[in-house]
């Protein structure tokens, strides 16, 4: 049907024509920018995980630049640290040197002294954009939140939000100066010396100081002595007599009730024994204290009198001669350690021994001389405590203990009052017949009760073993002040700090290192993460360049053709218009 009003087929073709258009036009649009969603008209949700994702990668780019800055901070402070190590060994090379007898100290010093500058320089030079790990400023370096410096690692996007990832770094371990002291090249403020009396301290005979890992005090067999004279010749009927007493108990200690007077045994010695100890070639005769020692010593074992009798060697382990001792064994299953000789009479000589006696001790008493002291953040305080032959127990303490305990918020123990407290918390749960008292200022009893605990001797003892800080061994002197000239007995001593301060470079050093390569791997995996961005965002919005050109070759071929069609659709009504004419 063909008619005036409506041109059917010029309309089709022109709506064909428009969407052609409409295509092409965007096909253009995106042949021309690159980008196959451009704004979010194209692809809202699309359009949208681009942006963002874009904004990541601005940013995870700008984490590569902080990761470049680290690397060459961190790179110098490696440097410095390194040649201060060098430094070091040489330091310790010329001390040794300065050790022997005879050489010119004084030349030896203006040496160390250009090495000690040299330190110095260093360390205020080994700054990078400002940073100076090796130099710092911290009121107190050990406080790990003023201490240390973080650097950016990584941007991190999550349901929650976006996040900077950090790497931390504790100045405190490499520091080797601070303005308030506690670098690794100054006296380590943190010493918590002798904790309170736990341990004690000595010079080690070249004024190097030590501290001890044990604490114990301890008691041993009753005993007595007295020097030989002889010789003892002993005929037909001829004796030595006494009675020997062990283990009683001792008045002193203030044992409650009943008072054991120990065991008793009576000794004689006469021809016969004598040349049974002796062979009979003695012929009665006790000639040396060696001999008399063994006819002692003898009768005493074989009447079971749990006592004996020695001779003794000096440190040299050279005879101690003429000296004889008579020991309580303790065999006697009495609490008491003493041994007694009373009623002493001889037809001959006594050789020396007469009437005599001695108590043992109390092992189990211990007085702790107190100093005050403070136990730091990161630092902790080990050690094992045991009384008598009972298992040990291990125990440890650190700041938030002490704070906890005495309520306090510095970690110190300032009194004998707050150390007796302290033990008290550790101690008395598992030791509760141990007497814990601050009986002066600078003194703290440790015993256990007698009510409890009757026995006294050998076996008895109190005491710390195992005694150790984390944190040490840590410099007590200051590198900078070194002199061995003024101070030449100290040069063992100086040894011995630049030996531990240099351990300490080493591992700082060694912190650094393992820091650097962290950053460089960091480094790399920001490169890789940011290409792969670039990547994952062209699959979201660019366009395919050869569909999208192939395409828009193939809609400019069909407009030419919706053109055609549309002027043919319109020809139809001129060819009428023509007949009405």
């Amino acid at each position: 049907m063909t008619s005036l009003l409506t041109n059917a087929g010029a309309i089709s073709a022109l709506s064909t024509l428009r969407s052609i258009t409409r295509s092409a036009d965007q096909t253009q649009a995106q042949v021309a920018s690159g980008y196959r969603i451009a704004d979010a008209a194209d692809n809202a949700a699309y359009w949208s995980i681009a942006t963002t994702m874009r904004s990541d990668h601005k940013a995870i780019s700008a984490v590569g630049d902080a990761l470049n800055l680290a690397d060459a901070t961190v790179a110098v402070a490696y440097e410095g640290m390194s040649a201060t190590i060098d430094i070091l060994a040489d330091f310790k090379a010329k001390l040794v040197a300065s050790a022997e007898p005879g050489v010119d100290r004084s030349k030896i010093q203006k040496e160390l002294d250009q090495l000690k500058d040299q330190v110095s320089a260093i360390a205020s030079s080994a700054s990078f954009a400002g940073q100076n790990w090796l130099s710092t400023e911290f009121p107190d370096i050990y406080d790990d939140t003023q201490a240390k410096t973080s650097l950016v690692a990584s941007f991190t996007r999550q349901q929650s939000g976006v996040s900077l990832d950090r790497m931390d770094v504790q100045l405190s371990k490499l520091a080797l100066f601070n303005s308030t002291g506690g670098g690794m090249l100054q006296a380590d403020p943190r010493d918590p010396k002798t904790l309170g009396g736990i341990r004690t301290e000595y010079n080690n005979g070249n004024n190097h100081l030590v501290r001890s890992t044990s604490n114990l005090r301890a008691a041993t067999y009753a005993s007595f002595d007295f020097n030989f004279s002889g010789p003892l010749s002993f005929n037909a009927g001829e004796t030595i007599a006494f009675d020997i007493t062990v283990d009683a108990d001792n008045p002193a200690d203030g044992l409650p009730g009943a008072q054991n007077p120990g065991k008793t045994t009576g000794i004689v010695i006469d021809r016969a024994l004598v040349d049974t100890v002796l062979g009979v070639g003695a012929n009665g005769v006790i000639s040396t204290y060696t001999d008399y020692a063994q006819v002692l010593n003898s009768i005493l074992g074989s009447s079971g009198s749990g006592a004996r009798a020695t001779t003794y060697r000096d440190y040299r382990n050279d005879p101690i001669i003429d000296r004889i001792g008579i020991w309580t064994q303790q065999n006697s299953g009495l609490d008491g350690s003493f041994v007694g000789v009373t009623n002493m009479t001889s037809t001959v000589s006594s050789g020396g021994l007469g009437n005599s006696s001695d108590f043992s001790q109390r092992g189990q008493e211990i007085a702790l001389n107190f100093t005050p002291f403070r136990i730091f953040d990161g630092v902790e305080v080990s050690f094992n405590f045991g009384v008598n032959n009972s298992p040990t127990q291990a125990y440890t303490f650190n700041s938030d203990f002490v704070n906890t305990t005495l309520g306090k918020t510095d970690g110190g123990i300032d009194t004998s009052g707050e150390m007796e407290t302290l033990l008290r918390a550790l101690l008395s749960t598992d030791w509760p017949d141990v007497n814990i008292d601050a009986t002066s200022g600078s003194t703290i009893m440790m015993e256990t009760d007698v009510n409890a605990d009757r026995k006294s001797g050998s076996g008895t003892y109190i005491g710390f073993t195992g005694i150790s800080v984390n944190i040490e061994p840590i410099p007590t002197l200051n590198f900078l002040d070194i002199d061995i000239v003024a101070n030449p007995q100290l040069i063992e001593t100086y040894i011995n700090y630049v030996d531990v301060v240099s351990e300490r470079a080493i591992d700082g050093a060694a912190l650094l290192g393992s820091l650097q390569s962290r950053i460089g791997m960091q480094s790399d995996f920001a490169e890789r993460l940011t290409d792969s961005l670039e990547r994952g965002i062209g699959k979201l919005v660019d366009s395919d360049m050869n569909e999208a050109s192939t395409r828009l070759k193939a809609l400019q071929t069909q407009q030419q053709l919706g053109v055609q069609a549309l002027s043919i659709a319109n020809a139809a009504n001129q060819n009428i218009l023509q007949l009405l004419q």
